[in-house]
């Protein structure tokens, strides 16, 4: 058994969690907080068995797709932290994906 952590945008995470209990996967949803950005993330924790794991990455790519957004104000975590004032074309969406071991499951 493997648990699939999947860290999405919020505006991609409700079609996600659509498809995948379509599927009847079982999700566990989380708000969260990106770091570069920081704006609204979702993060999924997804339990399945091995030969779903698959099956699970394919849905998260065809759902979470990267594009650009513009900002106009973007803050940069840096000592004294700097302010970039015009706008800035960012890369956004897509999902980050950790795939962990699970040494057992309890179910009650």
């Amino acid at each position: 058994m493997k648990l699939i952590i999947a860290i999405v945008q919020d505006q991609d995470a409700s079609n996600l969690v659509e498809e995948l209990t379509e599927e009847e996967f079982r999700i566990t949803k989380l708000a969260s907080t990106g770091g570069f950005l920081k704006s609204g993330n979702t993060t999924l924790l997804i339990g399945v068995e091995d030969e779903s794991v698959e099956k699970v990455l394919d849905i998260i790519e065809h759902t979470c797709k990267t594009r650009e957004i513009t900002t106009s104000l973007l803050t940069v975590t840096m000592p004294g932290d700097t302010y970039i004032p015009y706008p800035l074309d960012v890369k956004v969406g897509g999902a980050t994906i950790f795939i962990l071991d699970v040494e057992k499951y309890i179910r009650l």
